[in-house]
């Protein structure tokens, strides 16, 4: 069970995801335009939001980067619209969105967008009470050579306290430049996570997909949002 605001500012849709996720057994809020978005937001504390992009007041996509800018956006937000372009779906994820979905939405990719969303926040709730340890003192060259985002100087290499049984051999490391604005830091982040999981599963899209607990469509656009390309990655065996 969670709890989860929809945002929309047709009743008729409020009322059916209402109903729809109810049944499913989670705990439903609604809001009509942004400003009561923000109240329920602030009060509730959702672990999922359902939010429409076109809206009268504020759109979807001007609140979630409000949401992003106050460092208020610490849970899974899918975006909803029914004419909205390509273009601002890229935006919306590249802002921090985990998935959009077109309407008129289906009773299959609702139930299992909502799924994905309220495991990805478990996850990140369950990662964010993982203690890091302190900086190590050694950097890794290879990776920082690697990745022209990172200046040598600034790099450092953290050793996360995960469990060994969930990390491969080359992924006990990450490395990070405390001098990169936050969007850069976590694109290079999300770049290294698809690169890997794309060479390891040989650039298969289908795999990946399932892996990463994304559809492909989605997939496709964060890939073409970070300029990776899964045919070289493949190629080469990353």
């Amino acid at each position: 069970m969670a709890n989860i605001l929809v945002v929309d500012d047709e009743m008729g849709i409020r009322e059916l995801l209402s109903e729809i996720l109810g049944d499913e057994g989670h705990v439903v809020a609604t809001a009509e335009n942004a400003q009561q978005a923000r109240e329920l937001r602030a009060a509730a504390k959702p672990d999922l939001v359902l939010l429409d992009i076109w809206m009268p007041d504020t759109d979807g996509v001007t609140l979630l980067k409000e949401w992003q800018r106050d460092g208020l956006l610490t849970m899974p937000v899918i975006m909803m619209s029914g004419h909205a372009t390509i273009d601002t779906a890229v935006e919306a994820t590249r802002i921090g969105a985990l998935n959009f979905l077109e309407k008129p939405i289906s009773l299959q990719k609702l139930l299992k967008a909502v799924q994905q969303g309220i495991s990805r926040g478990q996850e990140v709730t369950r990662v964010a009470a993982i203690p890091v340890r302190a900086p190590i003192a050694s950097i890794d060259p290879h990776h920082l050579a690697n990745d022209k985002n990172l200046p040598p100087a600034t790099g450092i290499a953290y050793q996360q306290s995960i469990p060994a049984s969930l990390m491969s051999a080359d992924t006990q490391f990450f490395t990070a430049s405390f001098e990169l604005p936050l969007r850069e830091a976590r694109d290079a982040f999300e770049r290294a996570y698809f690169e890997h999981h794309l060479g390891q599963e040989g650039g298969s899209m289908t795999r990946v997909a399932e892996k990463t607990g994304l559809e492909r469509t989605h997939l496709y656009r964060k890939l073409k949002q970070l300029g990776v390309e899964p045919g070289k990655i493949a190629k080469k065996g990353i």
